[in-house]
């Protein structure tokens, strides 16, 4: 991999980690429909995809820290009592949230796995991932429910829609906002939520990598190219992080329609490309 496909391929990734149309697909699509032969099992690959994921996840981490301070206050009892309770609140929520895609994610990690590098499939589901974003918006639930109102059932439907997003092709944050609409939430609340509950997951996927980047080793010279790349995928997530979450403030009532068409239309013509090829 050379320095102008790493670079691409950051700023790829700390776009769609974020936007709803899938950081995976778009990882398995766009190599091989450019013809670049990414040795994604090489060892070189480990340690460039776990700065790429803890450049967004820092990215992330830094646009929302207000909130991860007030939670972390709450949860160690440094706060006055109602900000207290309200934090260990939204902390219970976010784990909730979380744990159906760890448990799937670990009982299924070999099938997704065999996934991640069949192009078609994943170009394929990424036109289901546009037709579940139509779906859910001529679905939602209508009505604003503020993000505070988010109870213990309505984390574990997030949650449970978050799994999805295992399978290369459809978005982790088209998922999850999909699934606050469908339980009321206003786009801007259930992207917020979304990007919240992704920062713990995108640094657990990272973390779990760790031991098996120690174990095989980083070889020469890849380290400064993959810092390099998770400086370019951060700066792009906080970015993308800014500009969604005014995007989403201002079109609530058809936010998710042109990247439902986007996925689409790019899924379409790359089954279509990789059918000629």
């Amino acid at each position: 991999m050379h320095t102008l496909q790493a670079i691409v391929i950051a700023i790829l990734q700390g776009a769609t980690e974020l936007f709803p149309v899938s950081s995976l697909g778009h990882a398995v699509v766009l190599p091989a429909v450019l013809g670049w032969h990414l040795d994604q099992h090489g060892p070189s690959f480990l340690p460039f995809l776990v700065m790429l994921h803890l450049g967004t996840a820092t990215a992330l981490l830094v646009y929302f820290w207000t909130d991860w301070w007030a939670i972390l206050r709450g949860v160690l009892g440094l706060a006055d009592p109602h900000h207290v309770a309200e934090s260990r609140r939204v902390f219970l929520l976010i784990v909730v949230a979380t744990i159906p895609a760890v448990i799937v994610g670990f009982a299924l990690e070999k099938f997704f796995r065999h996934l991640f590098g069949a192009p078609s499939v994943a170009a394929f589901f990424l036109v289901i991932n546009g037709a579940l974003l139509l779906a859910g918006e001529r679905i939602r639930t209508l009505g604003h429910r503020p993000l505070a109102s988010l109870t213990i059932k309505d984390a574990l439907v997030i949650g449970l829609w978050q799994c999805t997003a295992l399978i290369p092709g459809i978005s982790r944050s088209g998922a999850t906002i999909t699934g606050g609409l469908l339980r009321g939430i206003d786009h801007e609340g259930a992207a917020h939520f979304s990007f919240l509950i992704a920062t713990p997951i995108i640094f657990g996927a990272t973390v779990l990598e760790v031991p098996k980047l120690l174990h095989a080793g980083v070889p020469h010279g890849v380290l400064p190219l993959a810092v390099l790349a998770a400086l370019f995928a951060g700066g792009t997530a906080w970015a993308s992080t800014w500009f969604l979450m005014r995007y989403f403030r201002n079109h609530d009532e058809w936010a998710l329609n042109p990247f439902a068409y986007y996925c689409i239309a790019v899924g379409l013509a790359a089954l279509g490309y990789l059918a000629l090829v």
